[in-house]
C-alpha cells in the first residue's frame, strides 16, 4: 500500500478519536444532571444521524435484523448497551484521564476471552501485556490509599463491554453482514437504555440538549471517519491511534473541566497504554476494512481494527 493513502487513512484516524473525545467530553459537561441510562439513550438516537453513511449500497434496514447468530447478536446487542451506559457512568464520576485509562483494558479483556471462548493459543508476549495492563490499573486505582467510586468500576466495565463486542465480531465477523452487527448495537443500546431511562426520565434544558446532540453526532462523525481510515490504511496502523484519546483527555481535563494528572496515575497510564500497544504490535492483522458495526458503542475502538485470532 502506498504512503499517501496510508498517510490519509491515519489523519482520518486521528480525527475520528478526536471525534470520540469531543463526544466524551459533551457527555461529562452534563455532571450527571441527568440519568445515565437518558444520556445513553438520547444520545444514541442523535447518533442515528451517521446511518445512512455507514450503509452500503446493497443493505437494507432490515438487514439489522438479520443475523446467522441470533445468541450472539443479542449478546452484542447487550453488550454494547452494557457499553455505553458504564461509559457515560465513567466520564461522569472520574477525570477523562482516568475513566481513558480503565477502559482502554479492553485489549487485555479481548487477549483472556479469546483464550476462554475462541480457544486461541496466546503466547508469552500477549500474557506480558495483560500482566503489564492490569499493574497500570493497580497503579491508577491504588486500592487503599485512595477512595474509589462507582465511576471505576464502571469504567472496567465499559472495557470489558467492549471486549465482548470485538470477541463476538471475531466469532461470526467474517460471515455477517456490517449493518447486522451495527444494529446489534444501536439497537440494544436503544432499547435497553429506552426502558431504563423511564422511571427517572427528566426533561433536558436547552443546554443539556445540546450536550446530548454532540455526544451523538460527535460519535456518529467519529464512526465514519473510522470507516473511511480503515479504507485507506492497514488496520494494524490505525489501531494505535486509539491512544491519541489520552492527549485528548489530558486537555479537556486541564482546560475545562480542572483535573490534574499526579505522578502514580501517569505511571499507571503509561503502564496501561503500553500494555494495548504491545497487544496491537503483537496482533497478525489480515488488512480488511474496519466494520461499522465494532465502533457502534465506544469502548469497542480501541482493539476493533486488529480482527486476527492467531498466537504470538
Amino acid at each position: 500500500m502506498s504512503a499517501e493513502p496510508t498517510l490519509k487513512g491515519v489523519l482520518l484516524a486521528f480525527a475520528a478519536f478526536a471525534a470520540f473525545s469531543w463526544s466524551d467530553a459533551s457527555v461529562k459537561l452534563i455532571e450527571g444532571a441527568l440519568s445515565a441510562f437518558e444520556m445513553a439513550f438520547l444520545g444514541a438516537v442523535f447518533g442515528l444521524v451517521g446511518l445512512p453513511f455507514l450503509m452500503k449500497r446493497e443493505d437494507r434496514l432490515s438487514d439489522m435484523l438479520r443475523t446467522t447468530s441470533r445468541p450472539l447478536w443479542l449478546l452484542r446487542a447487550l453488550a454494547a448497551a452494557v457499553g455505553t451506559i458504564t461509559s457515560v457512568t465513567a466520564f461522569t464520576y472520574l477525570s477523562m484521564a482516568e475513566a481513558f485509562a480503565l477502559i482502554f483494558l479492553l485489549p487485555s479483556f479481548v487477549t483472556i476471552m479469546s483464550v476462554v471462548f475462541l480457544k486461541e493459543q496466546v503466547g508469552i508476549h500477549r500474557w506480558s501485556a495483560v500482566i503489564i495492563g492490569f499493574i497500570g490499573v493497580l497503579v491508577v486505582l491504588r486500592p487503599g490509599f485512595r477512595e474509589l467510586s462507582i465511576g471505576h468500576l464502571a469504567a472496567v466495565f465499559a472495557g470489558l463491554s467492549g471486549a465482548i463486542s470485538i470477541v463476538v465480531y471475531r466469532a461470526i465477523g467474517h460471515r455477517e453482514k456490517g449493518i447486522s452487527l451495527y444494529g446489534a448495537g444501536v439497537l440494544g443500546s436503544l432499547l435497553v437504555c429506552g426502558v431504563l431511562m423511564l422511571p427517572g426520565f427528566a426533561w433536558p434544558s436547552a443546554l443539556q440538549w445540546l450536550m446530548l446532540a454532540g455526544y451523538g453526532l460527535f460519535a456518529a462523525l467519529a464512526t465514519i471517519l473510522l470507516m473511511h481510515a480503515t479504507a485507506h490504511a492497514p488496520a494494524a496502523v490505525v489501531g494505535p491511534t486509539q491512544y491519541s484519546q489520552m492527549l485528548w483527555a489530558v486537555l479537556f481535563g486541564y482546560l475545562v473541566f480542572g483535573d490534574a494528572v499526579d505522578l502514580p496515575m501517569l505511571l499507571g497510564i503509561l503502564l496501561i497504554i503500553g500494555s494495548g500497544l504491545l497487544t496491537l504490535a503483537r496482533e497478525r492483522v489480515r488488512n480488511v476494512p474496519l466494520p461499522a458495526s465494532v465502533v457502534s458503542d465506544p469502548p469497542a475502538t480501541a482493539l476493533a481494527a486488529t480482527d486476527d485470532t492467531a498466537a504470538t
